[in-house]
């Protein structure tokens, strides 16, 4: 329905950019806003854009949760009314509710204890069924643990489908109208940093945006204690990026390098985020405002870095936000250092505070499609 625009203007020299009425809430995905940030992240006159997918009515993985199901109805994979069924710490959860809604599937969503009370509130405020298990898997911690509760869900529910994030290529294909919107916001992209969980947004905005900028860097940044790239495994407070397993959703040919980041050092980053620019998210968000803020100093003035910030900050007020759980996490600091240590291979010693590593493979040793690229710059 297209609406008349006002007759009556308050102020005639307002230029006013009015999207259409969204008539189905998964029409509000996409077109998120990019917000300049700089100190204290940055050296004076330097910078990074900010890519706010927070402002998707779920966060950055209402993109795949849409996709990947509109794909599986596509190839008759998932059948009308079926249900839905997903290991997720939260976001992912959000988008598959969303879709279950938009599209008619019941939606249950598999996780674990360190879901925040507010997440599992909400995602069952939207109509998903949320179970968790007690245990982590003895090799595979949480998230192998979550993977075996979906087969077995899987197993005594004829007709359910998985869309499995870390090895689905729809979950990557989904982030082609992200690479958009940032070519069309920033008109160039010389640098990309990127949280790694599943692999998704970091390989399917790549993957598109190299197409325009073939020189660009990818930068990603994990967590420790995560093995994606090769380090060991181990408990972590950070959720929504690392992994305990290796999802093969991971484009590793087509990162330049790659920074773990400490809990303390993503919490200090999104505190900073909140006070000096009101934006904000978890600890994917503070981990890549960190090294995007590096970036910024370390690449020729000029170099045009974009960072993607996967959410919002409301899931993790009484985790990130709330100084007594943050005490009693030993949590608070006065700031991280200026720049990060670093290894030469990714495997060289454990790394427990940021770390670059200019050196990046699969640790399972597995054939990959990525391209070769010529890096935007020698640093």
């Amino acid at each position: 329905m297209n609406v008349p625009m006002p007759v009556f203007l308050p102020d005639p020299s307002l230029k006013l950019i009015a999207p259409e009425a969204a008539h189905r809430p998964h029409r509000l995905v996409g077109n998120s806003p990019v917000l300049w940030v700089d100190a204290p992240f940055a050296p004076p006159g330097r910078g990074f854009h900010a890519k706010l997918e927070g402002a998707n009515p779920g966060g950055i993985k209402d993109r795949p949760g849409i996709h990947m199901v509109e794909e599986a109805r596509r190839r008759g994979e998932l059948a009308p009314g079926a249900p839905v069924v997903e290991s997720s710490s939260g976001t992912l959860g959000l988008g598959l509710a969303l879709a279950g809604l938009t599209y008619g599937h019941p939606v249950t969503i598999v996780s674990d204890p360190g879901m925040e009370q507010s997440m599992l509130r909400l995602l069952t405020a939207y109509g998903a069924r949320v179970e968790q298990v007690r245990t982590p898997h003895p090799d595979g911690g949480w998230q192998q643990a979550r993977r075996e509760k979906v087969a077995e869900l899987l197993a005594r529910t004829p007709g359910a489908y998985c869309p499995d994030q870390y090895h689905n290529p729809d979950n990557a294909a989904a982030y082609r109208s992200l690479a958009t919107e940032l070519i069309v916001q920033l008109g160039r992209v010389d640098v990309l940093v990127a949280a790694v969980g599943t692999g998704g947004h970091s390989a399917g905005t790549a993957r598109v945006l190299r197409q325009a900028f073939p020189a660009m860097d990818l930068i990603g940044v994990d967590s420790t204690g995560s093995a994606i790239f090769g380090q060991p495994a181990r408990p972590r407070l950070m959720r929504g990026l690392g992994s305990s397993i290796h999802p093969s959703n991971v484009d590793y040919a087509a990162f330049d390098e790659v920074h773990w980041v400490a809990p303390a050092e993503a919490v200090w980053a999104c505190r900073q985020l909140a006070r000096r620019h009101y934006a904000s998210g978890g600890w994917s968000v503070g981990a890549v405002a960190r090294v995007a803020g590096w970036a910024a100093g370390a690449y020729p003035e000029g170099t045009r870095i974009a960072a993607i910030f996967p959410d919002g900050p409301h899931r993790y007020l009484e985790t990130i936000y709330n100084d007594a759980w943050c005490r009693e996490h030993d949590l608070l600091t006065d700031g991280p250092a200026d720049r990060p240590d670093e290894i030469d291979e990714p495997d060289e010693r454990e790394v427990v505070t940021w770390t670059r590593c200019r050196t990046v493979r699969d640790p399972l040793c597995r054939p990959t499609a990525g391209a070769a690229h010529t890096p935007a710059a020698t640093r």
